[in-house]
């Protein structure tokens, strides 16, 4: 088949490599000047790190360097990207600064995909531009008073370099993950780092306790298994008998000893809820230097409340808080999360896509089960986001070239329902329109294998459940399923 693909992050690499491997012709759309989609040079911002190490955030079939940290950069996630593209002979199949204006279903069958003016027909089309790839940023109130009294306000990935916020007075809107690390970096450079925080999150340290690597609680099949899936088997059985009795203890005692160590009670930072929580929509890393920023005063914290509106106070910027505090604003970064859209797609196709909830109808997170010709990567994301994204691509090819067969519409319709709504209750509504399946990373990836017919072995399994889930395992699925198709032919 001739394939275009949309987005050349870990989801559109992987996806040309695999579908390429299996024999089709295949096209990448990327809009930016080079490979890497949330890695990207134009998307990464100061303090830019991996939430995982460098061995379990990596593509099967090639290891991410050596001399790279722990916890690789953003520049240096970008490079292996660009390394695995060389190495896999992708960069000819890729058309970069190439944005997709639009893209409809053709009269016949298949996709006209329209980019940089010219428009090509593609027998079959994959979505992996990503749903983190337009930043959300709330509609705050009176931003012209801000920029007229010479503040600004941006996402906090078009901060690029810590100059644009030198000296100034910065207030930084969120509490996740990209919010705490560009605040660490801010706050070496800034006059004041104030953080709003609508709801506080809990964070895992990278060492508990200073000893155990996060990686050996929340990237094995027993860290997944602490948190309950929709159903339990095997050893998450005993975990989650007598109403979870055995998985609650082991999240208290987590919960605990991450209280003490980073002294969120006498920062007063102690989130609502419990730790459990903390997979409710994202689990976020501990960044390096926040809670000590927050102790020697560097960082203030505004917690619980969001930003109300802006005023011109002596002749400067500022924000007027929800709960009545006013605090200096040169610089707003919006930290706040990303809009799970689609804009080159017209209105019809959307429309069928999304259930009326606004969640994305994909069955097994690739398949929209009301369009033709049309396939998901990488809308799953989840503590494994790379393996996640590959192990799609699988299931794409395999499901392309006939070699496993879908249910029927109505069954899938109704799986997919049920998931969505399972998800949308244990998130409180806080799971990306449905695409983000943190903690059931491996869960997801299991049902993928078992459509395809392929899976690691048993013995592999059981060593994922003490021991950080290698995407190397896997590896072998990829030329597995060539020549399964080659000896089908």
């Amino acid at each position: 088949m001739k394939i275009g693909i949309v987005g050349a992050g870990f989801a559109g690499i992987s996806s040309a490599k695999v579908l390429k491997q299996l024999g089709h012709d295949v096209t990448v759309y990327e809009k930016a000047p080079d490979v890497g989609g949330v890695w990207s040079e134009i998307r990464r911002y100061p303090g830019l790190r991996t939430q995982n190490n460098k061995g379990t955030y990596c593509l099967s079939d090639m290891k991410m360097p050596r001399s790279f940290p722990e916890w690789p950069s953003g520049e240096q996630v970008q490079q292996y990207l660009q390394t695995y593209a060389e190495r896999f002979d992708l960069m000819r199949h890729i058309r970069l600064g190439n944005e997709v204006s639009r893209a409809e279903p053709a009269v016949g069958g298949g996709w006209d995909v329209t980019a940089a003016g010219e428009t090509i027909h593609y027998d079959h089309l994959v979505l992996a531009s990503g749903i983190f790839s337009r930043p959300f940023v709330p509609p705050f109130e009176d931003i012209d008073v801000l920029e007229e009294a010479g503040g600004q306000i941006l996402p906090a990935g078009d901060l690029h370099s810590l100059d644009e916020v030198r000296d100034k007075h910065v207030v930084v809107v969120g509490y996740g993950k990209s919010a705490c690390d560009i605040t660490v970096e801010i706050a070496k450079v800034a006059a004041s780092t104030t953080v709003v925080a609508r709801e506080l999150l809990w964070k895992m340290p990278r060492k508990v306790n200073g000893v155990l690597n996060y990686k050996y609680l929340m990237l094995t099949r027993m860290g997944e298994g602490l948190f309950r899936y929709r159903s339990v088997n095997g050893p998450e059985k005993l975990l989650h008998a007598a109403d979870s009795k055995l998985a609650n203890n082991m999240l208290g005692s987590v919960e605990k000893v991450t209280t003490k160590q980073l002294s969120l009670d006498s920062l007063g930072l102690v989130p609502q809820g419990t730790f459990s929580d903390i997979a409710k929509s994202t689990v976020s890393l501990v960044t390096e230097g926040f809670f000590e920023g927050v102790a020697s005063g560097a960082i203030a914290v505004h917690r619980d409340t969001t930003v109300a509106r802006f005023l011109e106070k002596d002749g400067q910027p500022h924000a007027e808080l929800a709960n009545g505090e006013v605090v200096r604003a040169d610089v707003v970064l919006a930290a706040t999360g990303w809009t799970q859209d689609i804009p080159f797609l017209p209105k019809h196709v959307t429309d069928r896509l999304l259930d009326e909830n606004g969640d994305f109808l994909l069955y097994r997170q690739i398949h929209p089960i009301h369009v033709s010709d049309l396939s998901f990567a990488g809308y799953n994301s989840s503590f494994f986001s790379p393996l996640s994204a590959e192990m799609s691509a699988v299931w794409i090819g395999s499901y392309l070239d006939g070699h496993h067969q879908l249910p029927s519409e109505a069954s899938m319709l109704l799986e997919t329902k049920e998931r969505l709504a399972w998800m949308r209750e244990r998130t409180g509504g806080m799971h990306a329109r449905g695409t983000n399946i943190i903690p059931f990373s491996m869960h997801n990836v299991d049902e993928v294998l078992s459509d395809v017919g392929l899976d690691v072995p048993r013995r592999t399994k059981a060593k994922q459940w003490l021991l950080p889930v290698k995407p190397a395992d896997y590896r072998k699925i990829t030329p597995r399923l060539v020549r399964k198709l080659k000896a089908g032919r």
